[in-house]
């Protein structure tokens, strides 16, 4: 990653607590994507026999320990909230890549971790194949969908005691 770094202006490498990622963001588009291209199929060779997948997201490179995904985080939150008696009612799952499809099918399938009238929105963000029902176009949509629910919710709020658990699961960058 460090070579593939130093010979593409504008990408990075982020060492994340649970993967470590090439990011070609910012790098010229064309080179950037053949790039990430060679990278995948390098990582994929070098890393064959290790305990590790090597995945391509929406201008990233990732290599994660096997089992690790957003999915899983989802469920042990969601699992974490129901022993302690707390099922939520409204979850609103945000995520930008295929990274996050896991967590979308978690959140669309965990019905015995919620609340019997819960509300659960799972938005993509890009007009893409998604498990996500919904989708935004940019990040400037979602702020804008955010702060009509906190009106929604401060308006709700003054007529109704707050008796809920909610549950909001963002990932875009």
């Amino acid at each position: 990653m460090q070579l593939y770094t130093e010979t593409t202006d504008g990408s990075t490498i982020e060492t994340k607590e649970s993967a470590l990622v090439w990011s070609y963001q910012y790098a010229d588009p064309d080179f950037g994507s053949c790039q990430a291209k060679e990278l995948l199929d390098h990582l994929e060779s070098v890393l064959a026999n290790e305990p590790v997948s090597v995945k391509s997201g929406q201008h990233i490179v990732e290599v994660k320990p096997q089992g690790v995904n957003k999915g899983i985080v989802a469920e042990h939150l969601l699992s974490t909230m129901r022993e302690k008696g707390k099922l939520p009612d409204f979850v609103l799952c945000i995520g930008d890549d295929r990274s996050d499809e896991d967590m979308f099918e978690v959140i669309l399938s965990a019905r015995d971790s919620l609340s019997p009238v819960a509300e659960v929105f799972a938005c993509t963000v890009g007009q893409k194949p998604s498990k996500a029902k919904y989708y935004l176009e940019d990040t400037t949509e979602i702020v804008r969908m955010l702060q009509g629910l906190a009106n929604a919710s401060e308006q709700a709020a003054r007529n109704v005691p707050p008796a809920s658990h909610r549950v909001v699961i963002a990932d875009s960058k």
